[in-house]
């Protein structure tokens, strides 16, 4: 018995030298990361050990400002430092260079208006706006709402980088163009949680936007692509709150950007 085991493990062992490191590293470290993210990056924790740390009207927006940075931490900062340090990966090879700069913009520039429409149908829905922005004060404070999301917008970095950056790029020289939906795989599943629409959509949009960053061969494309979908979601939720506007009409946009 103690043969066997030693030869199966001898077998396991010549497998995992004949894989490539950097990709191992990646397909472990990123459930890790998530796993960090939802524990050390929790509100709760935060509330409970940290909260005495600012004035008791911060708390609420302090949680989520920990929860923000935490993912900018784990999903960007660790991930860049780890393939640049351990290795050695070059910052196009990290996905951080300009690559076709001229063809994302364009892609940006033509995607944004169909944004800015989507999420304003889908912002009449009561779903919706019971549950963005994700901090309540932010849709009846325009001081809150603008600190709310440009610390959202760190989040959002990390939140890109560990997709498309870290694990698209970290991949793509052994899985090649596959390494595009295999990031989609882990991104869909952690919108379980979300409505059903935006749930499905995220299939559509990791591979959307994992396609888009392969063709352009920089991460930084996706960034405000999918930060802008949250930030005019949460802007047109937040201005429905204010105003009571519903329907999706041209009559509704008008009065609710006149303050209803």
């Amino acid at each position: 018995m103690l043969d066997r085991l030693r030869d199966e493990f001898r077998r396991a062992v010549a497998v995992l030298r004949r894989l490539d490191a950097q990709v191992l590293f990646v397909l472990v470290a990123v459930p890790l990361l998530v796993i960090a993210q939802q524990n050390l990056g929790s509100r709760t924790l935060f509330r409970e050990h940290l909260g005495g740390l600012v004035p008791d009207s911060w708390r609420g927006l302090g949680a989520w400002g920990w929860w923000f940075g935490m993912q900018g931490v784990l999903g960007f900062i660790i991930p860049v430092a780890a393939l640049a340090l351990v290795f050695r990966r070059k910052r196009d090879e990290l996905g951080l260079g300009a690559g076709d700069w001229k063809l994302a913009v364009a892609l940006a520039a033509a995607y944004l208006p169909i944004v800015a429409i989507g999420t304003w149908f889908l912002s009449d829905s009561v779903e919706f706006q019971a549950k963005y922005p994700h901090y309540g004060p932010a849709s009846s404070d325009w001081a809150v709402f603008i600190i709310y999301e440009a610390l959202f917008l760190f989040y959002w970095v990390g939140w890109e980088y560990l997709w498309r950056g870290f694990m698209l790029f970290g991949t793509a020289h052994v899985f090649g163009a596959y390494a595009i939906f295999i990031q989609t795989i882990p991104f869909a599943l952690l919108h379980l949680d979300k409505p059903l629409p935006e749930a499905i959509l995220s299939v559509v949009g990791g591979l959307a936007l994992g396609g888009l960053v392969w063709r352009c061969r920089s991460f930084w494309i996706a960034v405000p692509i999918h930060a802008a979908q949250m930030l005019l979601l949460d802007f047109w939720c937040a201005m429905r709150s204010r105003t009571g506007v519903t329907g999706t009409g041209f009559g509704e946009l008008v009065k609710l950007l006149g303050g209803g």
